[in-house]
Order: C-alpha cells, then sequence, then structure tokens
C-alpha cells in the first residue's frame, strides 16, 4: 500500500513539472508596461480573453489570433519575443 502511494505521489509531481511554464528572466525594470503589451497585441490583431504574468515571469495570454485560431501563448516581457506557444487547429 505504502509503494503505491509513493508511486502516486511521483507521478503527481512529475506531471506538475511536465505542465509548468516557461521561465523569463528579463529584470522587471525592463518590462513593456502590461497596458502597452495588450494594446500591441490588440493591434497586432491578437483578441485577448485573458492576461496574466506567470510564476515564471512571462507574460502569458489566452485568447484569438488574427486568423481566429484559438491561442496561448507565452511571451518575454521585455522583449515581446513568443517563448512559448500552443495554437489550436
Amino acid at each position: 500500500m505504502k509503494k503505491a502511494l509513493l508511486i502516486t505521489a511521483a507521478l503527481a509531481f512529475t506531471a506538475t513539472a511536465a505542465m509548468a511554464g516557461p521561465s523569463c528572466d528579463a529584470p522587471k525594470e525592463k518590462w513593456i508596461p502590461e497596458a502597452k503589451f495588450q494594446q500591441d497585441l490588440k493591434d497586432q490583431g491578437y483578441k485577448v480573453k485573458n492576461f496574466k504574468v506567470t510564476k515564471g515571469n512571462c507574460y502569458e495570454i489566452y485568447g484569438w489570433n488574427k486568423d481566429g485560431k484559438k491561442v496561448e501563448i507565452y511571451f518575454n516581457p521585455a522583449s515581446a519575443e513568443i517563448v512559448k506557444q500552443e495554437i489550436d487547429d
């Protein structure tokens, strides 16, 4: 029984670590302000449903790109570079 609990705990930890988002290491004083960043995305044709700063200090959006495809994208908050993205077809 104890062995099964240990295996279950190890699997849960592994799954959590695998789902962790990327990490961005830019100093906060170099970040693009959140409001400007969101406006720039809208100007590029994105529709932002949810915007947040992740635990890894990246900007993350959930929404739709200019083609109307659902997206989840992580950005470096200083350079606006895409760090990771998922696009639903």
